[in-house]
């Protein structure tokens, strides 16, 4: 039975495992650096094409916040973390410690935290990706942008070139209470190759 088109249940439970440990470590530190407990779900795990991709996220005219960096190494491509404008202010009043609904624009210190956040969440998967495949996958330093999700993509693409047709998609939520709910959505777009060569690292051969 086939996940998506090209890709098979195991190589997606695969992912799976790798994006629970990944981001389940970046929640910790991210519980550590607010003092305050914070769960984690992640509703979605697959392949699909960008066009659907910026529909999930709300469509390209969707203000989001857009932690972006470069992967160099064994799998060159992009790593991507976007959260729509709710989330990007309820996170920002969650780092700050401020009362929920108190931040309606991004200043200069808010655009900081959701960056570092972002970085956080970024590299945590990576991380986790690099220790269970060996492979070598360094980051550059994350860029940051607040805008339409659909500009943000496109200037993206023109700066990273070619990149495979599907891209890996991992839907979060981060709960802090039951009136918190941040959602994100974190996207892997790599070189043409670059799949194959993750697989195979995780002894799945794509075919």
């Amino acid at each position: 039975m086939k996940t998506d088109s090209k890709f098979t249940d195991f190589q997606m439970d695969a992912l799976k495992e790798i994006s629970n440990i990944g981001l389940g470590n970046a929640v910790t530190s991210l519980a550590q650096l607010v003092n305050r407990r914070i769960d984690m779900n992640i509703p979605l795990t697959r392949f699909m094409p960008l066009e659907e991709t910026i529909a999930l996220v709300g469509g390209p005219e969707e203000a989001v916040s857009c932690v972006s960096l470069n992967i160099s190494g064994d799998v060159p491509g992009l790593v991507l973390f976007v959260f729509d404008s709710q989330s990007t202010f309820h996170l920002v009043d969650l780092l700050m410690g401020m009362d929920l609904g108190s931040t309606a624009e991004l200043d200069e210190m808010g655009e900081s935290a959701v960056k570092e956040i972002g970085n956080v969440l970024t590299g945590s998967f990576i991380g986790a990706l690099c220790q269970m495949t060996q492979l070598n996958m360094t980051p550059a330093v994350p860029m940051f942008a607040f805008d339409m999700l659909g500009a943000i993509l496109t200037s993206l693409m023109v700066a990273s070139g070619r990149v495979e047709e599907q891209v890996l998609v991992i839907q979060t939520r981060l709960f802090q209470e039951k009136e918190v709910n941040i959602k994100g959505h974190f996207f892997l777009l790599t070189e043409p190759g670059s799949l194959q060569v993750l697989f195979n690292a995780l002894g799945l051969t794509v075919e």
